[in-house]
């Protein structure tokens, strides 16, 4: 393979250096470097940072391929700055087998824009009834560690507890889409001033932290590890911050919609903004961000929910919950968390790449921008601003709460193992 070197990038944030890639590795990072027919990327004034990792991507694929494929879906990650992304589960058929999370990993393989790690559901068909065949799925060639029915939650706490126990054997982690089902019938938006004004069903924010609160002291109570996926409340961050601080091993994400967007947006009635769980108070925005910040919150996770036309286009109540995410992420988090001096972009860095890798066990991802560590990377212009356009999504659906609103920073380069699949803003 050709060599690379991205001269002048600012390493997470820091200094201008050079950085040599030699195949599928940094070979050297330094000032001045040089190579012999090396291609050159002249990165003055722009960021370099270890390809980001999504914990939390739907791309629907198999059964909704209307909605998103593997390919498309890893184009839009691609463009996104991301070289590794984890599969929800909710697919049609559910991934709840070894066949089917084999068949998602290896379609990952094939289109090579990222690498895809399957997430196995929790349960038989998502039902919440039995245990799906949680050990198979790791056994497999997929090697799955995490485990969610995201979409749906555990709800029983039995289930919940075996669940926990099993994966403790071969250090996995159980990621809880954390939503009282009883407490959010027929809900519709975040319960609050807006929803009492609109007159549309409440999603309570106890429905959230209850369970979260169970979950933390399961986790406790047989010694493994919980996830918590899309925290959306200031008391969600509460109980986190509480578990943590009595050494219980639970992690925990929120999305750049729950960090940037609040109920209010929901005045318009446009679908778009129906997401679950649904945009909060300017409140549970601003702890979410302070969460993010000291560490409280590990990471940062898209969500990202494609929906073909017609499930977003029409009337409220009839719409699907859920938002793209993939290729606006890295903006919204330059604006909430960057550009208000939230966090550096080291600490980017952390909650996007290293962190989530962690948690998943990605293994050859999140690693330091060093000589010797696989050259998975992404280079991102953060001096520009421009305003969404959806129309230039690679993702197959378009459904963004941000078109036409302007963002800061755009991702021009992402390379995995030292092949660009991102060239000037340009999918390769």
């Amino acid at each position: 393979m050709s060599k690379i070197l991205i001269r002048g990038a600012r390493v997470l944030g820091g200094e201008p250096q050079d950085v040599l890639i030699d195949g599928e590795t940094i070979a050297e990072v330094g000032a001045g470097l040089s190579a012999e027919g090396a291609e050159v990327v002249e990165a003055a004034g722009k960021v370099l940072l270890p390809g980001l990792v999504d914990l939390h991507t739907h791309l629907r694929e198999p059964g909704r391929e209307d909605s998103e494929t593997v390919l498309t879906g890893t184009r839009a990650a691609a463009s996104g700055g991301y070289t590794a992304v984890f599969a929800m589960a909710n697919t049609f058929p559910v991934a709840d087998t070894a066949g089917v999370v084999e068949q998602v990993y290896r379609l990952g393989q094939e289109h090579g824009y990222c690498d895809v790690q399957p997430i196995g559901a929790v349960t038989v068909g998502l039902e919440g009834r039995k245990l799906a065949e949680l050990g198979a799925m790791h056994e497999s060639a997929a090697g799955v560690t995490v485990f969610s029915d995201d979409g749906k939650c555990v709800d029983d706490a039995v289930i919940m507890r075996r669940a926990l126990e099993y994966v403790k054997a071969f250090g996995g982690v159980v990621a809880q889409h954390a939503q009282e089902p009883r407490l959010t019938e027929g809900a519709q938006m975040n319960e609050g001033v807006v929803s009492a004004e609109l007159g549309l069903g409440g999603w309570p924010a106890v429905a959230e932290e209850s369970i979260i609160a169970r979950d933390v002291l399961l986790a406790e109570h047989v010694g493994s590890r919980v996830h918590i996926c899309h925290l959306s409340t200031a008391g969600s961050v509460e109980i986190v911050r509480w578990a943590k601080s009595r050494g219980i091993d639970v992690t925990a994400e929120v999305t750049p919609h729950h960090l940037l967007l609040t109920d209010e947006l929901v005045r318009s009635y446009n679908p778009v903004y129906k997401v679950n769980p649904p945009l909060r108070t300017e409140r549970d925005v601003l702890a979410l961000r302070e969460a993010l910040a000291d560490g409280t919150i590990d990471i940062v996770a898209t969500d990202h929910a494609p929906h073909p036309h017609e499930d977003k286009d029409c009337e409220w109540a009839a719409a699907a919950m859920g938002m793209v995410g993939l290729e606006t992420a890295l903006s919204v988090v330059q604006e909430t968390m960057v550009d208000t001096g939230l966090l550096t972009w080291a600490g980017v860095a952390d909650r996007m790449s290293v962190k989530p890798a962690r948690i998943g066990q990605a293994a050859g991802h999140g690693r330091p921008v060093s000589a010797g560590e696989p050259a998975n990377l992404t280079l991102v212009d953060t001096e520009y601003r421009g305003r969404v356009d959806p129309a230039g999504f690679a993702s197959r659906s378009r459904n963004t709460p941000y078109e036409g609103r302007e963002l800061p920073g755009r991702v021009t380069h992402t390379w995995l193992r030292g092949k660009a699949t991102l060239v000037d803003g340009k999918l390769t």
